[in-house]
């Protein structure tokens, strides 16, 4: 059918309210409207649904949501399962606790147990509780750092990471077999009386509250020490309130300010543009309120608390917004150094990082002697890694990281760790508060014995199918015709990740050139959003050497794409 028969279609089902018919007879005259809303359905990949929430198919909602939560239900079935059990987290988006309500209730009507948290929850606190639920999958309701408008679906497997794409396919087939709204539901609060919905959140917290603070290095010093540093916080109006302050609490760091007009949750995210610690702007109140108190360093995390972002205080007086690649450089070498100073580092120690991440890791890592590989971009992939050394003991998971602000130590839960991330780079202030240094101190000193590394990212949105194409017509159009520099200097060699016997890695639509002065440059199509990335590294002796060229490359290699994606 095309997008008009569909359209009708939901029109007319006798299974759709009326709530949502109303909406959608307010875009009858709108053709462009109802072309984007129904002429395709809401992709469902390795990272679930992800969209902007309405009516539609291609839309999220409460029928998008049943309909994907049958086809887990269905396929969970399939397995050799006696009692197969998920467990549902939500953040502080629009619908995000409603979504998960419907995803528990259709699960339950399939007799499938239901482990759903009473308050919102994050990310790494669902990846943890799984495995120490024992629960064949997961679901958490967010878009991430996603603006407002957006709302998603992730589904996890038993070992905390995300669904790979063997099991997404198998989910996927079975959500294609679903009838138009025609889902398995059981009443809510029945449900949750007759016990196959379980409310949970203190005991699986408290798990996880211990778990992670078994990762301090130097615990005894945070508890003499953490009060002495001065620290903002900001959840951007999502779930890390709690979890972050109350961890802080715990290990010593007590001394936290935290930005009143983000601190609650709040859907429309009404002081940022979009609630992303990837974005400068997004650290404007917690500037202003540092400035007053006299914190040296900025904390703030996304709505759901996988990515971390931190500001640091300047021998200036001014505020430099760490990218995710320093504050990854900086996370790896305290944690290497400090498994080494108190005889824990193994020597099968294992860095994992996305091939897009900065390469000064790369460097930190031979210099204690410690093994990195490079995965694909997605943080399935460090997870499915950890879960394979941990069967295989092949080596010791230490530190996993992508460009993106995604950080993980330990391996308890097995996605991006906010929560942890922020007890850690606490930890490594006060121990360089001992030595008389700042967080930007110790950045600067990290450059100074090991290059200056550096790497610069853009994101070209183009939404809607028009959107799409020109994305798909632009990567098509450089494997066609590549280019043979950029700059001024030759491209030594090109990585199609297209091309598995080339990487040996999983096929992925991503372009990954090396030029002749060592620095790089990789292009690719965002997963979960309707973006092209292109992403820059380079490095120097000095740092006015490497701010020249990577401007130089950027300026280049933006004005290429720019001109393909016609903008």
């Amino acid at each position: 059918m095309n997008a008009l028969e569909r359209y009708q279609t939901w029109l007319n089902s006798p299974l759709v309210d009326e709530k949502t018919k109303a909406e959608l007879y307010g875009i009858k005259d709108d053709m462009h409207e109802i072309i984007e809303r129904f002429y395709t359905e809401l992709s469902f990949g390795t990272a679930g649904l992800r969209g902007v929430i309405g009516a539609g198919d291609n839309r999220m909602n409460v029928y998008n949501v049943r309909k994907a939560t049958e086809g887990l239900a269905r396929y969970l079935k399939t397995l050799a399962i006696a009692q197969p059990s998920v467990c549902i987290a939500y953040d502080s988006r629009r619908c995000s606790e409603l979504f998960a309500r419907e995803s528990a209730c259709v699960l339950a009507a399939h007799n499938i147990k239901v482990y759903l948290f009473s308050t919102l929850h994050s990310v790494p606190q669902l990846s943890f509780s799984i495995r120490h639920l024992g629960c064949a999958a997961g679901i958490v309701i967010t878009a991430s750092h996603n603006p407002p408008k957006y709302n998603g679906y992730k589904v996890y497997w038993s070992h905390g990471g995300q669904v790979a794409p063997k099991e997404a396919d198998a989910i996927l087939s079975e959500i294609r077999k679903v009838e138009d709204f025609k889902t398995e539901y059981v009443s809510y609060v029945s449900a949750v009386k007759n016990g196959g919905i379980t409310l949970i959140g203190e005991e699986v917290d408290e798990a996880y509250y211990s778990a992670t603070q078994s990762l301090l290095l130097q615990p005894e010093l945070l508890k003499r020490k953490g009060r002495y540093l001065k620290l903002v916080y900001t959840p951007l109006h999502g779930s890390g309130n709690v979890p972050v302050r109350t961890l802080l609490e715990r290990v010593g760091v007590t001394n936290v300010q935290v930005v009143r007009e983000q601190e609650l949750p709040d859907c429309a995210f009404p002081t940022v543009s979009a609630p992303n610690p990837e974005n400068p702007e997004a650290f404007t109140l917690a500037i202003k309120l540092a400035e007053r108190t006299g914190a040296t360093v900025i904390l703030a995390t996304d709505p759901d608390s996988d990515r971390l972002g931190v500001a640091v205080k300047k021998q200036d007086g001014g505020w430099a917004v760490l990218t995710g690649n320093q504050i990854a450089g900086i996370l790896l070498h305290s944690l290497l150094t400090g498994y080494k100073t108190t005889g824990r580092l193994p020597k099968d120690g294992l860095v994992v990082k996305s091939l897009v991440s900065t390469r000064l890791a790369d460097a930190i890592c031979k210099s204690f002697n410690v093994e990195i590989r490079e995965v694909l971009t997605g943080f399935r992939f460090i997870s499915e890694l950890i879960d394979r050394c941990e069967k295989t003991h092949e080596r010791s998971f230490l530190f996993g990281f992508e460009e993106s602000y995604g950080f993980l130590a330990g391996g308890f839960a097995r996605d991006k760790d906010a929560i942890c991330a922020s007890m850690l780079i606490a930890e490594a202030c006060v121990v360089y508060k001992e030595r008389g240094m700042t967080l930007y101190d110790a950045l600067q000193e990290i450059y100074r014995t090991y290059g200056y590394f550096k790497e610069q990212v853009k994101s070209y949105t183009l939404e809607g199918k028009a959107g799409i194409e020109k994305i798909q017509a632009a990567m098509a159009s450089l494997r066609k015709n590549a280019p043979a520099s950029v700059a001024g200097v030759e491209i030594s060699r090109i990585e199609d990740y297209e091309r598995t016997e080339q990487t040996g890695l999983p096929a992925s639509n991503v372009l990954r050139y090396s030029l002749k002065n060592g620095a790089w440059i990789a292009v690719r199509p965002s997963g979960t959003e309707p973006k092209l990335k292109l992403y820059i590294g380079a490095n120097a002796p000095g740092e006015a050497e490497v701010d020249a060229l990577l401007n130089s490359l950027f300026t280049d290699m933006d004005s290429k794409l720019s001109a393909l994606l016609k903008i």
